[in-house]
């Protein structure tokens, strides 16, 4: 199976290649519609897509239809998914794992996505495979244009060419199988989520300084400060000066001081300044 598809689907692809040719190994890539390939030149696998192409025109007038491969594609089948996958080129080989890629497509254009997701419920999504692939039946009675289709039945019962070859119990146990490997496949591809831990603080211990009234270093500053003051105004005689040199004087050696004394933790924290 191609590593592109997913585990769910590649569960459904090889129950529809069972279906649709009767087996489900490396040989059933090279099967054509009621199993011609042996008149074929060589094996499908080794023919380009846009070979086989060309070569199922002559399979619908020889065989009476132009199915082949493992998914048993339809000419015009394999023209539309060359449409709607540009990366597709006419000379790719149509090997298995080209195969399994368009079977996905069409998976998925009936509504695989939304079957795993819970958005399409599985009666619908066993209707769209049935008319995707005639063996396969639908799950419950339906109309098909104006001729009712029982559940069990190939959606296109009565055409006098295709038929159901399986059960429909079988379909519901493996589209549940389906629905339970797919979601496993999400939980195991989502990452395990790791609870973010915000960086711890060791706690602040609790100060030990000691009040402003209990600090050595406040009053010696303070009593510093005064005592300047007073030295000052004998020792330099300041009484002779002017009163504005006094003051500017007295202010500086007031500010150094104040200045101390204010930048003592001790202080900040009992005036609720920022440290």
């Amino acid at each position: 199976m191609n590593k592109t598809v997913p585990a769910g689907a590649a569960i459904l692809l090889d129950f529809i290649r069972e279906t649709e040719v009767g087996r489900k190994d490396r040989a059933s890539y090279d099967v054509i519609y009621a199993n011609r390939q042996n008149r074929l030149k060589q094996p499908l696998t080794t023919m380009s897509f846009g070979d086989v192409v060309d070569a199922q025109e002559g399979w619908s007038k020889s065989h009476g239809s132009s199915a082949a491969g493992a998914y048993q594609f339809m000419r015009a089948t394999l023209i539309g998914l060359a449409k709607e996958i540009p990366s597709i080129a006419s000379t790719d080989l149509f090997t298995p794992d080209l195969q399994d890629r368009l079977g996905f497509h069409l998976l998925k254009r009936r509504g695989y996505q939304a079957f795993v997701t819970g958005d399409l419920p599985l009666v619908e999504f066993g209707r769209r495979l049935a008319q995707e692939w005639a063996s396969l039946p639908v799950l419950a009675d339906t109309r098909r244009h104006q001729q009712q289709v029982k559940r069990g039945q190939s959606y296109y019962a009565g055409d006098g060419l295709n038929k159901a070859l399986v059960k429909p119990e079988k379909v519901e146990a493996v589209l549940h199988e389906v629905l339970a490997k797919a979601r496993r496949s999400v939980e195991e591809a989502a990452p395990v989520g790791r609870a973010e831990t915000a960086p711890v603080t060791a706690p602040r211990p609790a100060s030990k300084r000691k009040t402003v009234a209990r600090s050595g270093r406040f009053w010696t500053w303070l009593l510093t400060a005064g005592g300047s003051v007073v030295t000052a105004l004998r020792e330099l005689n300041l009484v002779t000066l002017d009163w504005r040199v006094q003051l500017a004087i007295l202010t500086v050696i007031v500010g150094f001081a104040v200045y101390a004394i204010s930048s003592m933790p001790v202080v900040r924290e009992a005036l609720g300044l920022k440290r």
